[in-house]
């Protein structure tokens, strides 16, 4: 009997056979669709990755960013310079400087000037400084300025300045820190046309903008 057994396994029957097809071929679709399957996730992967530095490359290549300079000329004079660092151009809006300790600043510059990627534009503010001197002034300033890049409204970080003014003197004029952070977004192109639409329909309703009457 047990010899009858051994020779059965031994030599299997054609239907043995037949019946084992079928099972084999599930084994192999599961073992190459598992590997199908690994390789389909490491492309997505690959290809991701590959996007996200695309991304950042262009985002790093156009991006808006600004450096901004205060130098002195002459004891008498000081001059703000605006640099476009980047490729794209922008159209400056606002440019501010203020004493590092107040909120409000002290000389504001309300632009509509256009700026291309790797040229400057300039302004005096030697007067502005000057004023301070009334009281001997001693210590940090800051400047920022804001502008229209991509229909988008940036404004840049501070940057500070040490500055010492005496009487009619601009004795010491010398940058401390560059900004930390690139431009922020402060105001995207569809929300200020909101606005815009905003005021023509208070005017037209007769109210003052406010959502008051006249």
């Amino acid at each position: 009997m047990l010899m009858r057994w051994i020779a059965w396994i031994a030599r299997p029957s054609l239907q043995t056979v037949i019946s084992i097809i079928p099972l084999l071929a599930t084994i192999v679709t599961t073992l190459v669709t598992v590997i199908l399957a690994r390789a389909t996730l490491r492309y997505a992967a690959a290809t991701d990755k590959s996007l996200e530095l695309a991304r950042e490359q262009f985002e790093r290549e156009w991006a808006p960013e600004l450096h901004i300079h205060i130098e002195r000329p002459s004891e008498e004079d000081a001059k703000v310079i605006i640099t476009n660092l980047a490729k794209s151009s922008v159209l400056l809006q606002l440019v501010q400087i203020r004493k590092i300790h107040d909120a409000v600043p002290f000389a504001k510059y309300p632009l509509n000037h256009p700026l291309v990627g790797g040229r400057s534009w300039m302004e005096d503010v030697g007067d502005r400084f000057l004023a301070l001197g009334s009281q001997e002034f001693r210590g940090t300033v800051a400047a920022s300025a804001t502008f229209f890049c991509s229909g988008r409204l940036y404004r840049t970080d501070w940057f500070r300045f040490e500055l010492e003014v005496s009487g009619r003197n601009i004795l010491r004029l010398v940058p401390i820190t560059a900004a930390a952070n690139r431009a922020r977004v402060l105001q995207t192109k569809v929300a200020e046309r909101a606005v815009r639409r905003q005021v023509v329909v208070d005017v037209v309703a007769g109210s003052n903008g406010d959502g008051e009457g006249k």
